[in-house]
């Protein structure tokens, strides 16, 4: 265990030679950075809030006031409950030199700090290319805390970097947020560049469902929880996965619990400039929350609801589709046209449908009346037998034709490895899986977990670092 102690970059930088007249320059400089930044318009979408927004700062080693400024947005995340870990990218152990690995500032829950370790996965599971270093992440010299660390494209097949907490580093902390009643909460701060995949999280995806070159290290999928760039839902917008088992849902190859939220990052080109990027910041987040058995994803503060229309038709949530199916068909008598006998029973996607938030009726005949009946995480069209007397006897036929992805229906604990090598790390900038191929380019300024579901207000307030409500200028 790492311990942390908060250090003042001034006590650093004054022993330098003519440090009065740089701090007079940098003080100057950074005085202007705040006065422009500080006439920045927000606008949150739905509703306006009267928050004061905090923008991106420049990384100004020495300077008493980026101190003060870095400190600020920090004690808004801390003073948040339930805050196990904050990866700021300005704290590294034992003092701010570059060449120090980045550990997280602990909140009230464990109250013990993170280091991160740069890792190569193709080195780890493929036994081919180069030790990973720091010099690996290039750093924006701003942020929404001060600092970002650079993940993009790989050079090579051989080269793929990562910041990883070892999961001999994690297993059984309060990092390790598993097992029964257990919400989380994950938010990231980033600058979006382009790539739909992983993010941030504790989600190791496997290396054993390899499309090229296996590995050769073989391992099964231990996924927790872990946020992503949209997927194959919806490409730059945001994931937010959730596993139960640690490997594939749905009886498919892959995890297939996903709250995708509509909303799309903001996005900046390659080559845009440091001091060009502060309106494009993003704050994105996954909430667990158990008790509800929802996940939900946030883009910005907001979590937009939204619904799959015939998800039997969606490239993702066609899993859900049959999963929802194939419950019903082994729910009824005997062995029903397309059941599969086979299909694993702890798979079944069953969400709450006792009784519906509204109904509607589509259609009628003189024996039979078809219902669009709405739940709370579905729309089912379920086709009724008129009973003599006038009401409706029990379903003949029940058919998903819409799917809420956003809050998503989540009723099991998250996946609780027993051992070390029951479970992953907690990577951050892409994650561990069979595959080589380019999965995101982004600067990250920010990670954030939580042991507790956050509420709507609490993603919102987190949403003013950085100004990540803000519109693009």
């Amino acid at each position: 265990m790492t311990t942390i102690q908060r250090f003042n970059l001034f006590d650093v930088w004054h022993r330098r030679p003519l440090r009065g007249l740089m701090n007079n320059y940098r003080g100057i400089s950074l005085s202007v950075t705040f006065i422009l930044l500080s006439i920045c318009t927000r606008h949150v979408g739905a509703e306006e809030t009267d928050r004061q927004a905090l923008p991106p700062i420049q990384f100004v080693g020495g300077d008493t006031r980026f101190t003060a400024a870095n400190q600020e947005r920090v004690d808004l995340v801390t003073q948040i409950p339930g805050l196990v870990a904050l990866w700021d990218f300005v704290q590294r152990r034992d003092s701010w030199q570059t060449h120090n690995p980045f550990i997280s500032i602990p909140g009230e829950s464990g109250g013990r700090t993170y280091e991160l370790e740069p890792r190569n996965i193709s080195l780890d599971f493929w036994h081919q290319g180069p030790q990973a270093t720091l010099a690996d992440f290039e750093l924006l010299g701003r942020g929404p805390f001060g600092q970002a660390v650079r993940f993009s494209s790989p050079r090579s097949n051989e080269h793929l970097p990562v910041l990883a907490v070892p999961r001999k580093n994690l297993h059984d902390s309060p990092l390790d947020i598993k097992g029964k009643g257990k919400s989380v909460t994950l938010v990231v701060w980033l600058l979006y560049e382009r790539g739909n995949h992983a993010i941030a999280g504790m989600w190791h995806e496997g290396t054993v469902t390899p499309k090229r070159e296996p590995p050769v290290v073989q391992e099964p999928g231990k996924r927790q929880f872990g946020l992503f760039a949209g997927l194959q839902a919806n490409k730059g917008g945001i994931g937010a996965h959730i596993s139960e088992n640690g490997g594939a849902s749905f009886g498919d190859i892959y995890a297939r619990h996903l709250a995708s939220a509509p909303t799309k990052m903001k996005k900046i080109k390659p080559d845009t400039k440091p001091a060009d990027s502060d309106s494009y910041w993003n704050a994105v987040g996954l909430v667990f929350d158990n008790e509800e058995n929802r996940v939900t994803a946030y883009v910005n503060g907001l979590a937009d609801e939204v619904w799959v229309e015939n998800p039997k038709a969606s490239r993702f949530f066609q899993h859900a589709y049959r999963a929802w199916q194939q419950g019903q068909l082994a729910a009824m008598d005997g062995i029903q046209p397309g059941e599969d006998v086979n299909y694993p029973k702890d798979q079944f996607y069953r969400p709450p449908e006792d009784k519906p938030v509204k109904a509607r009726i589509i259609e009628r005949t003189s024996d039979r009346v078809v219902r669009l009946e709405t739940y709370t995480f579905t729309k089912v069209e379920a086709t009724y037998q008129v009973q003599p007397d006038g009401t409706l006897g029990k379903p003949l036929k029940r058919d998903l034709v819409a799917l809420k992805s956003n809050p998503y229906y989540f009723g099991s604990d998250i996946y609780a490895p027993k051992s070390i090598e029951e479970g992953g790390p907690f990577t951050i900038g892409r994650v561990i899986h069979s595959n080589r191929q380019p999965t995101l380019s982004a600067w990250i300024g920010g990670v954030a977990v939580f042991d507790r579901a956050l509420s709507d207000d609490e993603m919102k307030r987190l949403a003013t670092i950085g100004n990540c409500s803000g519109a693009v200028q």
